[in-house]
């Protein structure tokens, strides 16, 4: 029982829907331990951020994806070691690794390479076949190349991602948040560009990037508690929380707990 519970409302953070993903930058096992025990029921999935997977020790990594599945955290290696794995042509190489390190989920990505379409497709599949939860992204890491995608090119690949069999869709913001997808370059939201991805695709299955708590906020009140969202720092966890559920002032009796 949480201390407060006759002042807290409660949501189930665990139903596919108001999913966090969190951005583990290179946590130790002692430190992880500590966040969650404190954090770990508001926390879905657990990204390796970039490479970070690729510079520890690989008892030091199945320590931690043990720790997190055992917190019910799904964990997974970030989509750049995908994309270094497809350049070099060694995916079932990386696959094979992730499955012997214990991880649950992959990304797929082209935020800095090209992957075509069909290649994309193919590889959603050959991940899905491994029994792996299936998490795609959308949009460049370089903000020159990503300010080209246009949002019915986001609805695009978006729908084109989960008709290939993804299960889930991350819109890219990058650990910033500024100036790439569906921020400019003060942080904020653009409005116009969400809309056209509201209509256009299914919401539910998309996980939207917001490291800036202005991003959560605004989604939160957009789409209610329920809301995915991506890209939260470790020491936000707890915050991000609380802002779903209207314990702090930026939400308190605005958000929809439905």
């Amino acid at each position: 029982m949480n201390a407060f519970d006759f002042l807290a409302p409660q949501r189930n953070p665990k139903t596919g829907t108001g999913i966090t993903m969190m951005l583990d930058k290179g946590m130790g096992p002692v430190t992880l331990i500590d966040l969650l025990e404190l954090s770990g029921r508001y926390v879905d999935l657990a990204k390796f951020g970039w490479g970070t997977s690729a510079i520890h020790s690989r008892e030091m990594i199945q320590e931690k994806v043990e720790i997190y599945l055992s917190y019910d955290v799904n964990p997974y290696p970030g989509g750049t070691l995908f994309e270094i794995a497809y350049s070099q042509n060694k995916v079932e190489d990386f696959l094979n690794e992730a499955d012997k390190l214990g991880f649950g989920a992959i990304e797929i990505s082209d935020g800095t390479i090209n992957i075509s379409p069909e290649e994309r497709e193919k590889y959603i599949s050959l991940v899905k076949e491994n029994g792996y939860l299936v998490i795609t992204e959308v949009g460049k890491k370089d903000p020159k190349r990503d300010h080209l995608l246009s949002a019915d090119d986001r609805v695009k690949l978006v729908n084109q991602d989960l008709e290939s069999g993804a299960d889930l869709v991350l819109m890219e913001a990058r650990e910033g948040g500024k100036g790439i997808g569906l921020f400019d370059d003060h942080g904020d939201i653009k409005g116009d560009e969400l809309e056209v991805l509201i209509e256009g695709t299914q919401v539910e299955k998309i996980i939207w990037e917001a490291p800036l708590k202005n991003q959560q906020v605004y989604f939160i009140l957009k789409f209610g508690a329920n809301v995915n969202l991506g890209n939260i720092s470790p020491d936000e966890i707890t915050a991000l929380e609380t802002m779903r559920l209207g314990l702090r002032g930026d939400t308190l009796g605005k958000v929809n707990l439905g």
